[in-house]
């Protein structure tokens, strides 16, 4: 059998992993991005809390995704729950790191500027520091997004929703006629997804970052 008559044929279930594969990436960026975003807001402004945080998230990375997960089996069990912690944990290092150096690199005239004008703290960070930092953190959530969609893959180890399933049958059953079929069609559409997903960052951050703004690729 062809690669694409394997396509055909087995088309609704490739579109269900899709879907489920990046739902799980999307709902774990959502998260990853939330506190990634708030430990940045809350070590940026001291040097050594800055440099805690992107060790620690950073040491997180270096963590194999398969010994990561087989690690949260025996603590939260198979299916999702492993996937979503994993993938949360594995997307935070970008995301703070970048966090930490767009806000550093807010104008302090700018911060002064609008606690001038009797803007409180907390108005400050959301008025003006956080949109002045977000190219750089829209950057970071791209890194990541593309790192979860690779890593997304190896949730098929612990019984995990997504396009890994088609890869580790297709490893499982080496030798039979769509083994390579199966593997190369979670490979295909992993890559499909993550190109999607970083188009719709490009069409993000153009309706988000006004012109003559920082550059996203400046934080990279």
């Amino acid at each position: 059998m062809s690669f694409w008559e394997y396509v055909g044929n087995r088309h609704q279930q490739l579109l269900t992993d899709a879907y489920q594969h990046a739902s799980a990436v999307f709902q774990c960026m959502v998260v990853a991005t939330l506190i990634g975003v708030v430990i940045g807001v809350v070590t940026y402004r001291s040097e050594w809390a800055g440099n805690l945080a992107t060790t620690t998230t950073s040491t997180i990375l270096t963590i194999p995704s398969l010994a990561m997960i087989g690690l949260l089996i025996p603590i939260v069990g198979l299916g999702v729950p492993p996937t979503v912690i994993a993938l949360t944990l594995y997307g935070l290092l970008p995301i703070v790191r970048n966090s930490i150096v767009g806000l550093r690199g807010v104008d302090p005239s700018l911060v002064d500027a609008a606690k001038g004008i009797g803007m409180s703290r907390p108005m400050r960070l959301v008025r003006v520091e956080l949109p002045l930092a977000w190219p750089p953190i829209l950057t970071g959530i791209r890194v990541s997004t593309q790192m979860l969609m690779g890593i997304a893959a190896i949730a098929a180890y612990a019984s995990g929703p997504g396009l890994g399933n088609e890869i580790f049958r297709g490893i499982g059953s080496l030798g039979s006629k769509n083994a390579l079929n199966q593997v190369l069609a979670g490979t295909l559409g992993i890559i499909i997804l993550a190109l999607l997903f970083d188009a719709a960052y490009v069409l993000l951050g153009r309706l988000t970052i006004p012109r003559g703004s920082v550059p996203e690729s400046a934080a990279t």
